[in-house]
């Protein structure tokens, strides 16, 4: 039953050509993710609440918003380029639980209380709503 697989053992180590292949994808890996999810710092914040764009602000300053929501009033903050939601009258605290914002497109939303918060960049950020 063994004889069949004899020369298995000779397939079994890669040749100079199966190298060339795994380096030449991990470089196309690596050169993918750094070109296609550089984190550009963000330069602008984009408030919403509801369907109503209240705002955009620069980040690059220190400040705390009350912004007044469909269950009541959201705080944010600003301090020398990041934001967070400080405090929300929804009961699970996701939107607070984001932590601080730096980068070009990230958000974070505050969804029982219709209030949004997104950065953006000097360059448009791409994701899978962009393709």
């Amino acid at each position: 039953m063994f004889a069949r697989f004899s020369n298995f053992k000779r397939f079994s180590t890669p040749l100079w050509g199966d190298w060339l292949v795994i380096s030449l994808s991990l470089g196309l890996v690596i050169f993918s993710f750094y070109a296609l999810w550089s984190q550009q710092p963000a330069a602008t914040l984009r408030i919403r609440s509801g369907n109503t764009m209240l705002g955009e602000l620069s980040l690059m300053q220190t400040r705390s918003l009350k912004i007044r929501g469909k269950t009541g009033f959201s705080i944010i903050d600003i301090q020398q380029g990041k934001v967070r939601f400080k405090q929300s009258p929804c009961n699970s605290q996701h939107c607070v639980h984001q932590g601080w914002l730096r980068h070009a497109g990230q958000a974070a939303i505050c969804i029982p209380n219709q209030v949004s918060i997104e950065l953006i960049g000097a360059l448009p950020a791409m994701d899978t709503l962009n393709y």
